[in-house]
């Protein structure tokens, strides 16, 4: 008997046979990659590769599973499969081949093709697309980026990244109808980072617009009018002035942090989740709150 034992190996090494192979390689293929040995005791070669497979397999330490089958007992998926020489390797990822080779390889070539199998996926084609729409979106060509998001609903209707994206592209145009209208094209219960943003995005452009000069003057006359400060902040965050408003904000905390029970801390927070959680402005912004809290 060849190599490793499944005792030995527990569940990533063992033994297949016709009877268990969808089993053993068509459904585990659908948890993690499976890579299928065919091999015969009368095989030289066999006898040099199973040994390099199964070190490799434990050494990708759960990544990867490896079934081992002798042809001449187990001729029904070698035959279906077209094996006409082992040893034979087949790698099965969701229910299918995707990759394989024939013949003895040395160790380095059989750590890259399970490093092929379970190293990072390239991104796919609709991946790719929401990532150029979202580079577009940050240097300002709306266009182009309503139209990346746009192509990827074209496919799926329900992609929340791209529905958001979308989302965002009107209500920066100024139509915000048009993105409330795609935002609530989502899923019942979805939800999303970039969801959750543009929805608190439109929240704060939903709010009556005021003219600033009013507050502003009024706090030129008392600086410490905490209520004007906040209609500021108000105004300018549905203005898409969200760094102002957060810097007037935060100059209100550090005035008075639980003035009107901390409307101003609740209100930055949603300046922050409207910016985005990982935007500079928000985690600056929550640097900014902490030292002011916690000084």
């Amino acid at each position: 008997m060849l190599g490793v034992t499944p005792t030995a190996a527990g569940d990533l090494i063992r033994h297949g046979t016709d009877a268990s192979f969808v089993t053993d390689v068509i459904e585990a293929s659908k948890v993690q990659p499976v890579i299928v040995d065919f091999w015969a005791t009368w095989c030289g070669p066999c006898r040099q590769l199973t040994p390099a497979l199964e070190k490799a397999v434990t050494a990708a330490k759960g990544a990867v599973r490896l079934v081992k089958i002798d042809v001449d007992k187990n001729p029904v998926y070698a035959g279906q499969l077209r094996v006409q020489s082992i040893p034979a390797v087949y790698a099965f990822v969701d229910g299918k081949p995707v990759d394989g080779f024939m013949g003895a390889l040395p160790d380095s070539q059989i750590h890259a093709f399970i490093q092929k199998l379970t190293g990072p996926k390239p991104p796919s084609e609709a991946e790719q697309i929401l990532a150029a729409g979202a580079e577009a979106l940050e240097l300002g060509d709306l266009a182009g980026a309503a139209q990346a998001f746009a192509q990827v609903l074209q496919t799926d209707p329900e992609d929340l990244k791209a529905l958001a994206g979308l989302s965002r592209c009107y209500l920066l145009g100024g139509d915000i109808e048009r993105a409330a209208e795609l935002v609530a094209m989502a899923p019942v219960g979805a939800k999303s980072a970039e969801l959750d943003s543009i929805r608190a995005a439109l929240l704060l452009a939903q709010a009556p617009v005021s003219n600033t000069a009013g507050f502003e003057a009024r706090l030129v006359a008392d600086p410490s009018d905490h209520e004007a400060r906040f209609e500021l902040a108000k105004a300018l965050a549905a203005q898409g002035n969200l760094h102002w408003a957060a810097d007037e904000l935060l100059a209100l905390i550090g005035q008075e942090a639980d003035w009107k029970d901390g409307a101003a801390r609740k209100q930055l927070l949603t300046i922050f989740e409207a910016a985005g959680p990982m935007s500079d402005l928000a985690k600056q912004g929550r640097r900014r709150l902490s030292a002011i809290l916690f000084s």
